[in-house]
Parts: C-alpha cells; structure tokens; sequence
C-alpha cells in the first residue's frame, strides 16, 4: 500500500506540474490533459511490457500513472466543450484521447 501511495503522491504533482506548464501555452482546446494522458497511457506501455516486480509496478504503474493520468478531468472537460455547444470540438477530443492514448499504450508495449 505504501507503493502505490508514495507513487500516487508523485504522480498527482506530476500531472499538477505538467498540466499547469502546458495550460499556459494551449488554446481553447483542452491539450494538457490530452497530453498528460497520452504520456501516461505510452509509460502504462513500458510498465506493464517490463514485467516489473510487484512492488515496483504498484510505485509505477498503480501509484504514479493512476494519478498522473485522469479520466475524470477529461470527462469533465468533455462535458464543458458540449455544454458549450462546441460539438466537434468535443468530438476530436473524445477520438485524440481514445485513438492516440491507445496507440501510445501500444507502441510502447511492442516497443
């Protein structure tokens, strides 16, 4: 439990960081979180690829990227562009998330 505790600490201010950096630098369009998960989802890849003892994939893989990555921010996000009648927007977002999360996870894993 301690693993996964010290990781998720670390990882939520990685996230927190990350975010706070690229929010500066974006648009309209919600990147940062895009980006925070695109990363996360392609080290997800690498940590379970690995086969890293169990204490190590709690630090990492439980821990760092489960609270580095965040489905709740994009969910909430997601629901900001609809409300805000940006369909296609939101569209895009949904697709780059999905699509580009998943070949990240993918490369990385046949890496």
């Amino acid at each position: 439990m301690i693993f996964v505790m010290v990781g998720g600490c670390f990882g939520a201010m990685s996230r927190f960081y990350i975010g706070k950096i690229l929010a500066q630098r974006s648009t309209s369009f919600p990147v940062s979180t895009l980006a925070v998960n695109i990363l996360g989802s392609f080290l997800l890849g690498l940590a379970v690829h690995s086969e890293l003892s169990t204490a190590f994939y709690r630090l990492i893989g439980i821990g760092f990227l489960g609270a580095f990555t965040t489905f709740s921010t994009f969910s909430y996000e997601v629901l900001q562009l609809l409300l805000a009648r940006r369909f296609s927007t939101a569209g895009l977002y949904i697709t780059c998330s999905l699509v580009l999360g998943f070949a990240a996870f993918m490369a990385a894993f046949i890496w």
